[in-house]
């Protein structure tokens, strides 16, 4: 567990002002690091009034992302902007951030390495039409960092990743839509193309990554991108770990990357978004676009990330 007490005095002086953009399961777990584990004024953003998040003590502002005045004054004296939200309200946001000298920005990826996502990528969401605006703010001073963490564990909890408010219009946002159903006791198993093994996946829980973004406010400098991760595993492995829990046996089906494109173009031809989308997602998955080898973050932070055997144990021992 990340223990601010531990930092040095100089560490101590050197607070600093944060928005945290949007008011999804993600951005409520940077919050509430902010408010817990460190001494750094924190504001939240959001399109809509939080009561919520306000009978915290939290201080929630409401902005208007077609307003640049309003969205450069709210800005007014951040140094750090971490993003959650996307398309062009995360553009307007990357604009009046460098307008108001910010110092630097985290967009809103959280997934696999930007490196492996192809130019005309389905699930890009405004992804790189972001990344391509942070570039061109450089030369006004304002620096950006991803942050890479592979797949949430949330994707295999009661409820999925909409029960957290993540990923909504993602197309694998409810229980049982990505990789496996843990309820059910069914997964699908992407094998790579090239290979012919099982995929590999990093993992980490949505609150874990949380907790690697506020430590790294410590961090002396930001490179262009962090990598962190709780685990990397094979998608066999994951659903190994799943039985073991359970302590019963999956129906599996593997599927290959030539299967699942050939069901990606049928779902295309027959108007089946909702299916397209899921199928995009295994598929993204067998081309091992959510694996790196290599971490950088972990080894600069006292983070102790969840494993995966553990936090299925942890949310489906209480789920109904």
């Amino acid at each position: 567990m990340y223990d601010a007490g531990r930092r040095s005095s100089e560490q101590r002086a050197a607070m600093i002002k944060v928005a945290v953009v949007g008011t999804n399961g993600l951005a409520q777990y940077i919050v509430n690091c902010l408010a817990t584990q460190t001494s750094h004024q924190f504001v939240i953003l959001s399109r809509r009034p939080s009561p919520g998040l306000s009978a915290k003590g939290w201080q929630v502002l409401q902005v208007d992302y077609s307003n640049a005045a309003d969205l450069r004054f709210k800005l007014a004296g951040v140094d750090t902007v971490i993003s959650t939200i996307s398309g062009n309200p995360q553009l307007s946001l990357i604009d009046a951030a460098a307008a108001a000298h910010v110092r630097r920005f985290v967009p809103s990826e959280f997934g696999g390495p930007p490196s492996l996502r192809p130019q005309n990528d389905l699930l890009d969401q405004g992804r790189r039409a972001a990344i391509l605006r942070l570039h061109q703010h450089e030369a006004s001073g304002m620096r950006f960092t991803i942050f890479t963490c592979g797949v949430l564990y949330e994707r295999f909890g009661p409820g999925g990743m909409a029960a957290s408010q993540i990923g909504l219009h993602s197309h694998i946002a409810r229980e049982g839509e990505y990789l496996m159903d843990f309820r059910r006791r069914r997964a699908q198993i992407p094998y790579s193309g090239n290979s012919g093994q099982p995929a590999m996946v990093c993992l980490t829980s949505a609150h874990d990554v949380a907790r690697f973004i506020v430590a790294a406010l410590d961090l002396p400098s930001w490179p262009r991108e962090f990598r962190l991760r709780g685990e990397r595993m094979s998608v066999r492995d994951i659903v190994a770990v799943a039985e073991a829990v359970q302590g019963r046996s999956f129906e599996v089906s593997a599927v290959t990357r030539s299967s699942l494109q050939d069901s990606l173009t049928y779902a295309r031809a027959v108007g089946d978004r909702a299916r397209e989308g899921r199928l995009h997602h295994l598929l993204v998955t067998a081309e091992n676009r959510y694996d790196f080898v290599n971490t950088n973050l972990n080894q600069l932070v006292s983070i102790h990330p969840e494993r995966f055997r553990d936090y299925l144990i942890r949310v489906w021992s209480s789920a109904t």
